[in-house]
């Protein structure tokens, strides 16, 4: 069952034109709710607007997502539009934790199945029909568990994704050669994250991640990339990339020796947090990426 149950708006600081809203699907049953923010400049021509979802990691949240990233700055600076959704809350436990079922992670999102492909993808219709959206433009980011949800996003609708990028999560969806899912793909992580670690291995909650190189190679082949990667190496980071067959890059990898399971760039907002990367931004490098791309 899927239906549009409301959406409810705010207006900008003139009180003048609509720039923020609040919005809620019924998704098989599921009340799925979600932010939007449009550029300052949203209003002033009509000219259809890039659109990212972006989606949180464990515990976090829409309204999360965007405080501690700053994302809505780069938005608006950009002029693209940014739609934050939440995960499903669990329901069992005295926390409800907000997670996204990406395969074999995690928490209760994953172990009820739910259908997290159908909300995003709903979404991305909804909020594509309602706004002047480019729909040859919508790009996916995500941190951790969001992460990994972007990754299987790529993997099961890659017809409506333009590209991806992936900071401080690997892909745990299952990889089946046979798919077509030539999305273009950005991959940000730290090599010193323990709580994703980048290699694979044992990490938070106990979960078992696959090497993130698993799914940086399976979007190379699906990319039709060259299979072997070049390499630069930086003040702080490493840099790989893989092109295809007429010399454009479609995937890429930045693995920095500072930070941890972080946002490279973001403030440390909790005491037990791991510190950010201060060697790249990710903001910047995201969108920098996404604007090459856009479905044919």
């Amino acid at each position: 069952m899927i239906s549009v149950l409301s959406i409810c708006c705010k207006k900008d600081e003139n009180n003048s034109q609509l720039h923020r809203f609040q919005g809620t699907l019924l998704i098989d049953g599921w009340e799925r709710t979600y932010l939007v923010n449009l550029p300052p400049t949203y209003y002033s021509n009509n000219v259809s607007r890039p659109l990212v979802l972006a989606l949180h990691g464990t515990g976090g949240s829409a309204s999360q997502f965007e405080k501690d990233y700053s994302f809505t700055e780069k938005a608006n600076r950009e002029n693209f539009v940014v739609v934050y959704a939440d995960g499903i809350r669990k329901q069992d436990g005295p926390f409800g934790i907000r997670t996204w079922n990406a395969g074999s992670c995690c928490d209760y999102a994953a172990y009820a199945n739910i259908g997290d492909t159908r909300f995003l993808s709903t979404l991305i219709d909804s909020c594509s029909n309602r706004f002047n959206i480019d729909k040859k433009r919508v790009y996916v980011t995500g941190m951790s568990n969001g992460s990994m949800m972007a990754y299987r996003l790529a993997a099961e609708i890659p017809d409506k994704i333009a590209a991806i990028a992936c900071v401080s999560g690997n892909m745990v969806f299952m990889k089946d050669p046979a798919r077509k899912a030539a999305v273009p793909l950005l991959h940000i992580h730290s090599m010193i994250d323990t709580k994703v670690p980048f290699n694979g291995g044992t990490g938070l909650g106990n979960y078992h991640f696959p090497p993130a190189m698993e799914g940086i190679h399976y979007f190379a082949a699906q990319n039709a990339c060259d299979t072997n990667s070049t390499e630069e190496i930086f003040d702080g980071y490493v840099k790989r990339y893989w092109k295809n067959g007429t010399g454009a890059t479609l995937v890429e990898c930045y693995l920095t020796t500072d930070g941890g399971h972080s946002w490279p760039g973001a403030p440390t907002h909790r005491p037990r947090a791991d510190p950010p990367s201060e060697r790249i931004d990710a903001n910047s490098m995201i969108w920098n990426f996404f604007k090459r791309f856009s479905l044919p």
